[in-house]
């Protein structure tokens, strides 16, 4: 009899063990926070395939965009915590609690990489009549509720944007609604917006294209890759603090996911944030590789947490205080 106990007891743990080094034994799922062709699209489809060699799997993308991020990241967080169900998104859930969008951000989930960063600017159809912000604030003061702005949502990258610079000027203009910094830069080509508030990275082929046409950067110092365009302090020195602030861009899973395959996932990505393809496309496109985990990524989260949360409340965006939900002042 107890030589069946502990026959019984070893195949129990061998059962265990080779479960769970068996991971991943199928296709990962990879729901992507925003619509094809955005940011965030770019930089998880560019890693996605060096993440797939290391892990020996299908990572199976898909786009779930709607409510700022806060509909993909509810979906994932009501899927099994197996790791078989990533999220990967961008900044907007970590101020998804103050704007009131969702009662769940980053806080409450784990980073298996933070991949990039981006650096905002302002692009502008190609024949409009301003080429840099200071003619732009001009032109829409001399033209109330006629030049039409481009948004992904309240809470999105350009609401907090436009939130920025309505703190130092009051503009009168036109809010268009997309899905995506994607849907609104292709609508920015056919002029049917004037003006998008997007990212370096996502923009940059067209600016070199001529499809559209670059009028501010939304930082406090000149960037290498658009040395005429002047950062926006130029034209408003109160956001200096404010700045420097950018998208981030990152693969996360829901907490209780089993530690072996967090630390499988974090490796392949890790392992696909050096790889000098992915960097160099990356660099090429104007977003600064992070390639952070672990405790190093939750202190970047808890940060950029406070200082958006703050941010955004302060700009009038926010429905509620951070302090709300204990978020410390930046």
């Amino acid at each position: 009899m107890k030589k069946t106990t502990i026959a019984l007891l070893a195949a129990i743990s061998f059962s265990s063990t080779a479960s769970v080094a068996a991971y991943p034994d199928k296709d990962i799922q990879g729901v992507i926070m925003w619509g094809a062709g955005g940011s965030t699209d770019t930089v998880m489809r560019s890693v996605a395939p060096y993440a797939e060699e290391a892990l020996g799997t299908d990572l199976i993308l898909t786009n779930k965009s709607g409510g700022v991020g806060a509909i993909s990241m509810k979906y994932v967080n009501k899927k099994k915590a197996d790791g078989y169900t990533l999220l990967m998104g961008a900044e907007n859930p970590q101020m998804h609690k103050v704007l009131g969008l969702s009662n769940i951000d980053y806080s409450d989930m784990v980073p298996v990489a933070i991949l990039a960063r981006g650096v905002p600017m302002m692009v502008a159809r190609n024949d409009a009549p301003y080429n840099t912000m200071q003619e732009f604030i001009d032109y829409v003061k001399a033209h109330p509720g006629e030049v039409k702005i481009g948004s992904t949502g309240k809470g999105g990258l350009p609401s907090i944007i436009m939130a920025m610079i309505d703190s130092q000027v009051k503009l009168d203009y036109i809010n268009i609604p997309y899905k995506g910094d994607g849907p609104a830069l292709t609508a920015l080509q056919g002029n049917a917006i004037d003006v998008m508030p997007a990212v370096l990275g996502a923009t940059k082929e067209q600016i070199k294209a001529g499809r559209m046409k670059a009028i501010g950067l939304i930082d406090n110092q000149a960037n290498p890759m658009l040395p005429n365009v002047a950062p926006i302090t130029d034209t408003l020195p109160g956001l200096n603090s404010y700045l420097p602030w950018g998208p981030f861009f990152g693969v996360f899973v829901r907490k209780g996911t089993p530690d072996e395959a967090v630390n499988q996932l974090t490796s392949a990505f890790s392992t696909a944030g050096e790889r000098e393809e992915f960097t160099s496309m990356m660099s090429n496109r104007g977003y600064s590789v992070m390639n952070i985990s672990g405790q190093e990524a939750v202190d970047f989260l808890d940060t950029y947490r406070s200082v958006s949360s703050w941010l955004v409340y302060k700009a009038g965006v926010g429905k509620f205080s951070p302090e709300k939900f204990g978020i410390q002042k930046p």
